[in-house]
This record gives structure tokens, sequence and C-alpha cells, in this order.
């Protein structure tokens, strides 16, 4: 069988081969709809720095292990043998941190034989369903099968049940600055606000103010389109409205020096402006600097 017809019989089979894993949660007090293979002890089960969920929301987990201590896992957790009695995680992750939270000896556990590629893909898939991953998290892992076993986006397209475009519009959220993506992850941001910047002058600041006016997707679209103009036209690019922080410090700044203070972010750094309108005031101004 050719790798390539492997690949596509793999993205329709990938239920079955976790154990029907995208059947719905079984509701409090019932049996689990998947049966699990063992119950091993917690401490012999670790994760995997292969998982493309990076991101746990504390009080979620928190709230989580509180089921769990009244219904126990409902849902068991996916491994792989790595060592005798010792298990890496493949899907299920937040179940397992929450079992530890709740205090748990021993969790159910379903048990597959499969190498790094397809670990990742089960992986990837299963947080896709039931929609886990935010959306750098999900474009991380396209990434790392990309890089890691030369899939094209056609195949992760096949394998996720995702269309190509879906799959190319992800990945272009990787070109967006840290500070954008910290704000993509967290949440504070939508992909479709994210990728209406990726190809803007000055990602940083617009997130920044999309953020702070709590602008539409629509609206961040328009923003970034006039950004892209003036750059393309030679003018000078508009400015973005700072942020009530930013507006904030000046006035604390300019209230203390007695002078009037700017400050323009952009990227991790930025400028801090001192305006003065004498002599006088510039050697106040040194002075303050040398601590005199």
């Amino acid at each position: 069988m050719s790798e390539d017809i492997s690949k596509r019989r793999l993205g329709r089979g990938l239920a079955a081969l976790i154990g029907e894993m995208d059947q719905p949660v079984a509701a409090p007090g019932a049996k689990p709809s998947v049966n699990p293979d063992r119950t091993v002890p917690i401490e012999f089960v670790s994760r995997t720095a292969r998982n493309p969920r990076r991101y746990f929301d504390e009080s979620e987990l928190q709230d989580l292990a509180g089921s769990i201590r009244q219904h126990g896992i409902v849902q068991p957790v996916v491994v792989r043998t790595v060592a005798a009695d010792r298990y890496e995680i493949i899907a299920g992750e937040r179940r397992w941190r929450a079992a530890q939270l709740a205090g748990l000896v021993d969790i159910p556990v379903i048990v597959r034989d499969v190498d790094d590629r397809t670990a990742l893909e089960l992986a990837i898939v299963e947080n896709v369903q039931r929609s886990d991953l935010n959306p750098l998290e999900e474009a991380l892992g396209y990434d790392q099968l990309i890089a890691e076993h030369g899939y094209t986006q056609n195949d992760l397209g096949e394998i996720i049940g995702k269309s190509r475009s879906h799959v190319a519009n992800s990945l272009r959220l990787l070109k967006l600055p840290d500070p954008v993506r910290d704000m993509l992850a967290e949440g504070s941001l939508s992909a479709g606000h994210a990728r209406a910047l990726v190809s803007t002058p000055d990602p940083v600041t617009l997130a920044r103010t999309i953020v702070s006016k709590g602008l539409s997707v629509r609206d961040a679209e328009k923003l970034a389109q006039n950004h892209i103009k003036a750059q393309t036209s030679g003018g000078p690019v508009p400015k973005a409205e700072k942020d009530s922080d930013t507006l904030a410090l000046e006035r604390s700044l300019t209230d203390r020096l007695g002078l009037a203070v700017s400050i323009n972010h952009k990227g991790d750094g930025g400028q801090l402006r001192i305006n003065y309108k004498s002599l006088d005031q510039l050697e106040q101004i040194c002075r303050l600097l040398e601590g005199r």
C-alpha cells in the first residue's frame, strides 16, 4: 500500500483507531461509552511534548477535577506504551491533569500501538473535533506534521476533515510576531482578527487597538486594509489609537514631570518622548536623569 493511500485511509479511520473518541461524553453517573483497555497507576502515565494543546485553563481544570472526584473519569485517556508499564498520552492530557488534581491513584486508559506521526495525527484530530485547540495550537500542530513528516496542505485537509484553505489560513497565523500570537493563544484575539493582521506593517500596534476597542473582525479588516494601502502608496501609515493604559501612563508622567510626555509602542519596544519649551526645562530633565 502506498504512503499516500495510507494517509487517506487513516484520515477516515482515526475514530475507530482511538476507540470512537468523538462520541459524546456520557452524563454524570453513566457508564463510559468507550470501555478502557485497563486501569493503570496515574504515575505510570506521562504527558508528551508533542501534544498540540499547550494551554490549559486552571479554573476549568479545577471544575473537571471536582466532577472527577464525584463521578470518576467517564472518557478514558488514550495512551501508547513507551516502556515496560510506562505510558505516554496521545489524547486526554486535560483529563489526566484534572485526575491528578482530584487525587486519583489509578486512571482508565485505552492503549494504542502507534508511531510518532500517527500519535500526533490522533492528538490533532481529537482536539480539532472537540474544538479544544486554540487557533495558534492548531497551526503549530499542522506545522509540526509538515516539518517532521513531509505532509502537504492537501494531506492535512484530508486527515483532519478540513479544506486545504482552512489549513493554509491556519498556517498563516505563524507569521505573526510573538505578542500577537500570545493574544491569539489567550483568546483576546480571534483567528479572524489575527488573519487580518498578517500582511500589515505593524501588527502588534493594530492588535492592541483591536483588543482595547473591542473591534469586530470586519472592523479589524478595514483597519488593516487602511494601513496596507498607506504603506503601498508611500504615504504616512495612520496611527492606531492608543489604549487606555498607555494614555493613563502618559498623563501620570506628564503630571509628575510637569512636561508633556508621549509614549508610542512599536512591537515589543517603542518611544518615550518628553517635550520641553525652554533651556530651563531641558536642564530640569537632565537633572532628573542624573538623579540630582
